[in-house]
């Protein structure tokens, strides 16, 4: 009578372990399905890009500026400490938190390419073995990816609410105003440069275009069974 009731206990025994195993499995297959069907805009915790501010889904409205560099070699010494004296009685006013931002971004060099190339039959010998020369260090450059510019970015939050984005707008203009003031170009990105930004920002691989629909720009994660 003994060996019946173990070998009982040990089906029930197993039988439960295959059923816990299996349900465990199904949840996790389920998780995994529904992870893989979010969108970017989830996956980066964006809710929507208007006008000037982009709206995450923990609740907060972001606006961006864009910082254009100055190339400090052409400045004397005088000239660099007039500016960081500018910049610093400009900026010591500003009382709220904002975050910097440098990404590279892939230049298409093929334009320059084409135009060395349509040079070639009007030069002669010593100009075209200096364009040739020329146009082999381009091409290797465009097939190394190397060819990036750096882009400088700031970036002001704001809890969304009622006025909170009239207050993010106005923090902002101040913002660029103040650098204009120093002699530091800057911007207030809109709707299709705030895409941009995050396709940068996001996609490393990201090449500039110049887009008319900045729709067309946003990437989904998208999710095929089987």
């Amino acid at each position: 009578m003994l060996l019946p009731i173990l070998i009982l206990l040990l089906c029930l025994i197993g039988g439960g372990a295959v059923l816990f195993f299996l349900r465990t499995s199904k949840r996790r297959s389920q998780a995994t399905s529904d992870a893989a069907r979010q969108t970017a805009q989830q996956f980066v915790n964006v809710q929507d890009i208007q006008g000037h501010f982009l709206y995450t889904l923990d609740g907060w409205v972001l606006s961006y500026l864009r910082i254009f560099p100055i190339s400090l070699d052409l400045l004397s010494l005088s000239e660099k400490r007039m500016l960081i004296r500018k910049l610093t009685a400009e900026l010591s006013s500003i009382r709220f938190p904002f975050k910097f931002l440098a990404v590279s971004r892939p230049v298409d060099i093929s334009p320059l390419i084409t135009d060395l190339s349509s040079l070639l039959p009007s030069a002669d010998s010593a100009q075209k073995e200096l364009l040739r020369q020329e146009l082999m260090e381009m091409n290797s450059l465009a097939l190394s990816g190397e060819v990036v510019e750096r882009q400088f970015y700031l970036s002001l939050w704001q809890r969304q609410g009622q006025g909170g984005e009239r207050e993010l707008l106005d923090k902002a203009k101040r913002l660029v105003q103040h650098f204009e003031d120093a002699g530091v170009q800057a911007q207030l990105l809109k709707q299709q440069e705030i895409v941009r930004l995050c396709n940068l920002v996001n996609t490393p691989a990201y090449s500039h275009l110049d887009q008319a629909d900045p729709e067309e720009a946003i990437p989904f994660l998208f999710y095929r069974e089987g």
